[in-house]
């Protein structure tokens, strides 16, 4: 019976990655760990990055800043980017949670609750989340932050990363005293102006690259890889998979793994997907099925049981996900739950 499909942490290569963007920021990194530490587990990676030095960390929503409060008990600051909806002061507030303050309404909230302290965030241009500057509040009790967030950080010549950059500068001047946070994992790699007071990387932490392409001075951290459970040799003219999704021009060796989109491999991985086999990157043939796919193997001494590796230190995550149509993000968060997590380093 093979071997279910792993997700392996380096854990070393994350406190690698940490080191290297606060030393290229200039100022101490608050991990951001939402959606489970973009898949790779937050209770794992938060204790870790804790032992390192991080004291602060920035989840999205209050469900999980209440679990990793139980993970990592009273001591870290735990900023939840949701903010401070209708019925979650209690619970913020017994979690020693603070909100990250988004519109007026939810800053009355707060402050009509003598909530504590808290973070407001600026938006500078990306029309998502936070109040505009023009209707940023007065200083107020509680207030230890203020934020916002680039748009277009992945593209380090689009001008409007120095018009966010000017618009927060701006502003953050009626907050003397808070903290300034600016700059996500792009941000990191756009220079020191951009650094404030404290960095909220993410992706880059976990090995994706500040451009959505690999960058040399991050370590791959997550490895995604199954194994092969059949070979089979595919005649000229025979077609593999659902739909004949291909077609063999002429004879193949296939090699058939087990993992597929209920694992959290993207059925657009076809038709130009790939995985590393056999020191070799070999393409993905057909349609990912729910719990298999198929490999051209061709020419390669495979057989059942050996491995392959969708993405990680021989596949970069970056190329993985453009040849699949998306990004390192997805790929990360889309590893399903039933792949066990491995943690090494």
């Amino acid at each position: 019976m093979p071997s279910p499909a792993k997700l392996t942490v380096d854990l070393s290569a994350l406190t690698a990655n940490f080191h290297t963007l606060e030393r290229l920021g200039g100022a101490p990194v608050h991990p951001v760990v939402k959606a489970d530490a973009y898949g790779l587990g937050a209770a794992a990676v938060a204790r870790k990055l804790m032992l390192e030095g991080a004291g602060t960390f920035f989840v999205a929503r209050l469900t999980e800043g209440e679990a990793l409060r139980q993970t990592l008990g009273s001591r870290p600051t735990i900023y939840v980017m949701d903010g401070c909806g209708p019925h979650d002061i209690l619970r913020l507030q017994a979690a020693q949670l603070r909100p990250v303050l988004n519109t007026p309404e939810q800053i009355r909230r707060w402050l009509g609750s003598d909530g504590g302290a808290c973070a407001l965030h600026i938006d500078t241009g990306m029309n998502r989340l936070g109040v505009r500057p023009e209707d940023a509040p007065d200083p107020f009790a509680g207030l230890e932050m203020v934020l916002s967030h680039l748009a277009c950080a992945d593209d380090p010549y689009d001008a409007m990363n120095a018009a966010q950059r000017a618009a927060f500068e701006l502003v953050s001047r009626r907050y003397p005293g808070t903290i300034r946070s600016f700059a996500n994992s792009g941000g990191v790699f756009l220079g020191p102006d951009y650094a404030f007071d404290a960095l909220r990387p993410g992706i880059s932490l976990y090995g994706g690259g500040p451009e959505g392409r690999p960058d040399l001075r991050l370590k791959p951290v997550a490895a995604f890889r199954a194994e092969v459970i059949q070979v089979r040799e595919v005649p000229e003219g025979e077609t593999v998979g659902y739909a004949r999704g291909f077609t063999a021009a002429q004879p193949r060796t296939v090699a058939i793994a087990a993992v597929g989109y209920a694992d959290g491999v993207l059925r657009s991985n076809s038709p130009d997907g790939k995985v590393w086999v056999a020191d070799e990157l070999r393409p993905i043939l057909g349609r990912v099925s729910m719990d298999l796919l198929a490999v051209d193997v061709t020419d390669l001494a495979v057989r059942a049981g050996d491995p392959i590796e969708l993405f990680g230190p021989n596949r970069p995550i970056d190329d993985a996900a453009a040849d699949c149509g998306t990004i390192a993000y997805e790929l990360l968060t889309s590893v399903n739950p039933r792949v066990p997590r491995v943690y090494v380093g």
